[in-house]
Formats: structure tokens, C-alpha cells, sequence
């Protein structure tokens, strides 16, 4: 006889997803021409920041040191102002403003790199020495059986 489904323990797996380790943004916001990837991205994070554009635009003012106007905002975030690209240091104050850590990722995720946070760098170390122990007890392993198969 088939046992019943356990219907009063807790599927500790069903809902969890690990958490997201690097940072950057989705497929659908990096495909096209780049200087249309670019407002696409820009246009993203002030839509997903809790912040008015007016006051991202006196932020990045802040940041940079320099008038930067909500007109100046939304013609980087527009793709039909191509002759307005964003600088790089605008770019970072962008970033710092709308605290949208996803923009951070893309540049590198172009030359095959990712971005992770700081707190996971020993981490990442700690994981590529065990592997070069791995190998070297790999290849210490082979000379050995060498050793130990060439003796009279």
C-alpha cells in the first residue's frame, strides 16, 4: 500500500533560491546596439529607484561637483538623444544615487568578468587555494606512483 504525503512538513527547498551573488543587470536590458544598451540601463535604475528623477539629477550634482539638471537625466536615459551620452563619472555618481549596484555589473560582465560584494573575496580566495591544493596533492600523487613503480 502507497504511504500518504507527509502534508505537515515544511518543504525546506521548494521556495528557496540561493541568494544572488553577483551583481548586474538582466539579458533583456544588455541585447542591442550599445549606445541603446546604455539609456536602456540608465533608464532602468531611475525607474527602480525610490527617488524623484530631480532629486537623483541634485545628487549626481553633489557627487560630481557640477550642475547636472533632470533634463540632462532624461536625455542620457533617452535613446532618441544619441548625442547625449552619459560621461563615465556621471555614470558612478548615476550609480551612488540610485543605488542600483546591477549597472556596476555590466561593463565587466562584457569582457567576462562579474561583480561580487566585497564580503565574499576571502571567500573566492579560500576556493581557489583548495583547488591548487587539490592539484598539488594530484600531481605529488602521480610522482609518487612513478617513484614507486620505476624501484628494482
Amino acid at each position: 500500500m502507497a504511504r500518504a504525503p507527509d502534508r505537515n512538513t515544511l518543504d525546506l527547498f521548494r521556495d528557496w533560491e540561493p541568494p544572488r551573488i553577483a551583481v548586474g543587470p538582466n539579458c533583456e536590458e544588455t541585447r542591442g546596439p550599445l549606445d541603446l544598451v546604455i539609456t536602456r540601463l540608465i533608464s532602468t535604475a531611475i525607474k527602480k529607484s525610490e527617488r524623484s528623477r530631480e532629486d537623483i539629477a541634485q545628487h549626481v550634482s553633489a557627487y560630481l561637483g557640477r550642475p547636472v539638471s533632470k533634463d540632462t537625466l532624461d536625455a542620457w536615459a533617452s535613446p532618441a538623444k544619441a548625442n547625449n551620452r552619459i560621461p563615465l563619472d556621471a555614470f558612478v555618481a548615476l550609480i551612488d544615487a540610485t543605488g542600483d549596484h546591477d549597472l556596476l555589473g555590466w561593463l565587466p560582465a562584457q569582457h567576462g568578468y562579474v561583480v561580487v560584494p566585497a564580503r565574499y573575496a576571502d571567500l573566492i580566495e579560500l576556493h581557489l587555494l583548495e583547488e591548487r591544493e587539490a592539484e598539488i596533492a594530484r600531481r605529488k600523487a602521480a610522482v609518487q606512483a612513478r617513484y614507486r613503480g620505476g624501484r628494482p
